[in-house]
């Protein structure tokens, strides 16, 4: 996971160094939105109208925050309207790339081998991390977004009035309760298996891994007394948590050291994550062989053999338990 530096790329791991071993994840760099008109949305420029055909996702199976971008390109019926290319699962020195491999596809939209290149030209002097979910505009020639939480919002409304399928995943009266639920899903859960597991102190670890399962705890009631998380419809916070939900026993569990209970040894959350995974569509986003193979032989300060786990077996076919 390197970096961009004025524009030259540069293999540079996060220096925990000065945080006293605590993982800090950079903000996104591109902000923009695309809107139904083209209009500003809440930051960045104006122009990126909802047309079909005219963006571009970048995206990584192995991801969890572009994963939920192809979520609602899916649960939205956008597969016709954006495309998408897939980088390779290993990011090592050059970051991700488009080595060939299964499942990889190359840069369809501008021929580059690394995606270093497309953050180059979308802006020569670019200073920042490289990261996915990339939405590019092919009309401009730029990047829109690489905020996944802005880029699920962009999916599931701006390309209502062009044949995008039904489906509010941030009703307006739901918002206040939707906010608050992300804000410490993300801080916790999301991006606190990434802090446990970046850690490089046993405070850091510690800081990070508590507050991990006492919000599994608290998902762990939520959802065995009602079917999503806000109630009886599916908003953008299921989605949100269950990215990282899929991806907890075969990866952070043992890679990340977020090791006090499984996924599993919570049954409303484990039977939670099985009926997302069943939702028309969803399936064919999650692609296990990147996910383990990206974390266990990209992460060589953590894994250095580079060995993938073969297990854990799990069946996310099995039918749901809650009785919602």
């Amino acid at each position: 996971m390197g970096l961009l530096i004025d524009g030259v790329w540069s293999d540079q791991w996060y220096d925990t160094g000065k945080t006293g071993g605590r993982f800090q994840r950079s903000n996104a760099g591109f902000r923009n939105w695309v809107t139904a008109d083209g209009s500003p949305g809440p930051s960045g420029e104006g122009g990126f109208k909802a047309e079909p055909g005219r963006y571009h996702l970048y995206i990584a199976r192995a991801c969890p925050w572009a994963h939920r971008a192809m979520i609602f390109r899916a649960l939205k019926g956008l597969e016709d309207m954006i495309d998408y290319s897939v980088v390779n699962w290993l990011m090592l020195e050059n970051g991700w790339t488009f080595e060939p491999g299964p499942g990889v596809t190359k840069d369809k939209v501008n021929g580059k081998d690394f995606l270093y290149e497309v953050y180059a030209l979308a802006e020569p002097s670019y200073t920042g991390r490289v990261t996915v979910p990339v939405l590019w505009d092919k009309q401009q020639g730029k990047i829109v977004s690489n905020e996944s939480s802005e880029i699920i919002r962009m999916l599931g409304s701006a390309f209502d009035g062009v044949g995008a399928k039904a489906g509010d995943y941030y009703p307006e009266a739901l918002r206040p309760e939707i906010d608050a639920i992300n804000a410490r899903v993300y801080d916790t859960v999301n991006n606190g298996v990434y802090k446990a597991g970046f850690a490089t102190t046993q405070a850091a670890y510690e800081e990070a891994v508590v507050p991990l399962f006492e919000s599994l705890d608290w998902l762990e009631d939520i959802l065995s007394r009602q079917k999503y998380l806000t109630g009886d419809a599916q908003t953008e916070a299921d989605w949100r948590l269950f990215t990282t939900l899929l991806r907890f026993d075969p990866v952070y569990v043992g890679h990340f050291k977020c090791n006090l209970k499984r996924l599993v040894d919570y049954p409303a959350l484990w039977s939670y994550t099985r009926e997302l995974y069943q939702v028309p569509g969803i399936r064919e986003t999650v692609d296990f062989a990147h996910i383990k193979g990206h974390y266990y032989e990209s992460h060589r300060t953590i894994n250095p053999t580079g060995i993938v786990p073969l297990g854990p077996i799990l069946d996310f076919d099995a039918p749901g338990t809650r009785g919602f």
